[in-house]
Order: structure tokens, then C-alpha cells, then sequence
């Protein structure tokens, strides 16, 4: 793989145009890893990736709304890298916004200030890993139009929806009231969720299948009970995975079920997830409040879920 790093006159043409040129000697088709320092250079790298390519951010604060509209592919991903001191920081919009960029590998960097943290729109297979967001308007990361099998894993999200409107959660999968979102098989894997999460920390809309939220923590301090943010995670899409989770400090239940629409949040599994609802002042508190089981629309309480505080585990019979 070669290392490119931009050299003071292409920095000066950077800067003066906004453009980053790829030609450079080597094997056609060869991955590139892009060193880039400044905004400018950001924006021109996203534009010019190619399959394979890695675009690597050095420490500092990277100022506007950067864009990504280049997918990879599955056997050459495109991968934007940094540490937690590479700051993408908005005054407004969305921090990131991965719009048709499949099979980007988003890794260890810094979103903060704006609307939104991290958007992947019509982009399949996107890997967010080891990133924090933070101190933003709405939603920390968000996953929608058809958006399938992405991943957000070991990261931190806090300090979301300071607009007020209880519309600020951590992990938002799919568009509310749209069937045709299909934003399929998301995993939420090893998450720091909260606090200050002005919504749910994670919340998953119907039109989506297959989700999988396993081994995060969750925070719900931030909860206002504006919009019905009062848990945790509320699932409204079909046959959702919960498990392995640790929740603490909830206005009302830890987990949730809902049918926005006919035939969706059902199937939801929870299993192995420790509840805390000390403090929780809600009518039900209860760890899991399934609000739509029936014959045709099953939820499945496994007794290995713990609780404590609160009124009790859940309103449906347990499953050993």
C-alpha cells in the first residue's frame, strides 16, 4: 500500500482550490493511504477515495460538513482513521455524512457540534468503530435510507439533542412512519451510550429487520419524556436482538416495544441484560415494557435478564 502525504506546493493547491489530485507513480489501481491535515485536504480526500484507499487524519480540529459520496466495495473498503484528538467539528448540519458510501470503515475519530454526529444515507455495509460523538442538536449516529448491515461498535456517543425536542438519540436505525427504509441487520456492539442523550439511546424504527444491540452500556439521564423518549431502547422494527446490556438511570422503563405500524415490532428477543431503574418515576417501571404482544406479534423475556429498582421485570409472561 502506498503512503501519500500532501507536500507544501500541493498544499498550496489544496488550499487555493479545494481539490486533491491522486495522480502519483505507482501500479494502477494500487490503495492509497491519503495524510491529511486541514479541512480543505479532508474535504478533497472524501471526494477522491477510491476502493482500498485509507484516509488518515492527524490530530486537530477539522472545521465544516465533510461528505462522503464514494462507495467501496466489499473486498476493498474505504476507511477514514484517526485518533479521538482528530476533531470534525460543525456548526451546523451533519458532522459526517455518508451518502451512497457503502463499505466505508469509519475508525477512532471525533464528531462534535452540529445537527447530527454520523448519517449514513443509502450506504450499505458502513463500519463506525472506536469513535466518539458528542455535543450535538439531534441524533449521534443515525443509519437510514436502506442503510443495511452497518456496524457502530466500541464507541462513545453523549451530550445529544440539546435542541430540547426529546428528537436527540444516541443511535437512531430507519426513518419513523417510513416502510420503505429498509436499513436491515444493523449491529450496536460494545457501546458507551449517555449520558445527556436527549432521546433514546438507541432507537429502532419500523421498516427495519434484524437489528442487534449487545454489550453496550446505556445512560438515560438525558431522558426528557418529550416525543416518549423514556427508555432506553425503544424497538418498533421486527425481530430485534437485545442482549448482554447494562442500563442505568431511566425517567420511566429500561426497554420497550412498540407497533407504529401494523405488523412491525415483533420478534424482539431480550436476553442476559442487567436493569437498573433506581430513581425511575414512570407508571410501569418495569425493565421490559412490551406494549403490543400477541400471538402474531411475539416478544420473548428470557428469566437471565436481571433488574433492579423499579416495579418489576417485565408485563409478559418470562421465558426460562
Amino acid at each position: 500500500m502506498r503512503t501519500r502525504t500532501l507536500f507544501p506546493a500541493l498544499l498550496a493547491t489544496v488550499l487555493a482550490t479545494g481539490t486533491l489530485t491522486l495522480s502519483l507513480a505507482g501500479p494502477a489501481g494500487a490503495a492509497t493511504v491519503i495524510e491529511v491535515s486541514t479541512a480543505a485536504q479532508l474535504k478533497s480526500a472524501l471526494t477522491a477515495a477510491a476502493p482500498g484507499d485509507t484516509i488518515h487524519l492527524a490530530d486537530g480540529t477539522y472545521t465544516g460538513n465533510f461528505k462522503a459520496l464514494v462507495p467501496g466495495t466489499a473486498s476493498a473498503r474505504i476507511t477514514l482513521t484517526g485518533s479521538a484528538g482528530a476533531v470534525l467539528t460543525a456548526g451546523g448540519g451533519y458532522g459526517l455524512h455518508l451518502n451512497g458510501a457503502s463499505y466505508w470503515t469509519v475508525k477512532g475519530l471525533t464528531v462534535t457540534g452540529g445537527q447530527k454526529g454520523i448519517v449514513a444515507d443509502s450506504a450499505n455495509g458502513v463500519i463506525i468503530d472506536s469513535v466518539t460523538v458528542h455535543d450535538l442538536d439531534m441524533e449521534g449516529v443515525h443509519f437510514r435510507k436502506s442503510s443495511s448491515d452497518g456496524v457502530l461498535r466500541a464507541s462513545r456517543i453523549y451530550d445529544t439533542g440539546h435542541d430540547g425536542r426529546g428528537m436527540g438519540e444516541g443511535v437512531y436505525v430507519g426513518t419513523a412512519g417510513d416502510l420503505s427504509d429498509r436499513s436491515d441487520r444493523v449491529q450496536i456492539l460494545d457501546n458507551t451510550i449517555g449520558p445527556g442523550v436527549g432521546g433514546e439511546n438507541v432507537d429502532i424504527k419500523e421498516g427495519t429487520t434484524g437489528a442487534r444491540i449487545a454489550g453496550n452500556t446505556f445512560d438515560g439521564s438525558g431522558l426528557t419524556g418529550a416525543n416518549y423518549d423514556d427508555s432506553w431502547v425503544d424497538v418498533k422494527g421486527n425481530a430485534v436482538l437485545v442482549e448482554g446490556n447494562h442500563g442505568s438511570r431511566t425517567t420511566a422503563n429500561g426497554y420497550e416495544t412498540h407497533s407504529q405500524q401494523s405488523g412491525w415490532g415483533c420478534g424482539t428477543v431480550f436476553r442476559n441484560n442487567t436493569s437498573d431503574l433506581s430513581g425511575s418515576t414512570g407508571d410501569k417501571r418495569l425493565a421490559f415494557n412490551v406494549t403490543n404482544y400477541s400471538a402474531s406479534c411475539p416478544t420473548t423475556v428470557y428469566a437471565n435478564n436481571t433488574v433492579s429498582g423499579g416495579y418489576g421485570l417485565t408485563n409478559i409472561a418470562v421465558t426460562p
